[in-house]
């Protein structure tokens, strides 16, 4: 196997970007960054901090028509110190914990959850 990280960009999908970008904002204790829209309609964008260049992806809050929050199949796992700092913060900013931290052995441990749009979204750490 590469010691390269195949995933470069991931996207969440959200209704209101406003509500979801707080919600993250306040979870994670991060600023979200606007981008500029790169096409002609009306979406919206705000990227996660993060350098494609280096090891590891980076992301963004999308609002753009005909693509609707939650419901989707895929599952970002944000980084975590302790799933336990995070997970504290979830409900208070409008989120729902679906399964509190849990081992997953030798791997470390996860938390999933619903964002304020719907998506369920994993913490991973270690401790």
């Amino acid at each position: 196997m590469s010691a390269h990280n195949p995933v470069v960009w991931f996207e969440i999908y959200v209704d209101n970007m406003e509500r979801a970008s707080k919600f993250y904002e306040r979870i994670l204790s991060v600023k979200l960054q606007e981008l500029p829209n790169p096409t002609e309609d009306d979406m919206q964008m705000k990227t996660f901090e993060g350098n494609m260049e280096s090891y590891g992806g980076n992301g963004a809050l999308v609002k753009m028509n005909g693509v609707k929050a939650g419901g989707n199949s895929t599952l970002v796992y944000f980084g975590s110190k302790d799933c336990t700092t995070e997970e504290r913060r979830i409900e208070k900013a409008g989120g729902k914990i679906i399964k509190p931290k849990m081992s997953i052995g030798e791997h470390g441990f996860i938390t999933l959850f619903s964002d304020t749009e719907g998506n369920m979204v994993g913490l991973h750490s270690m401790e």
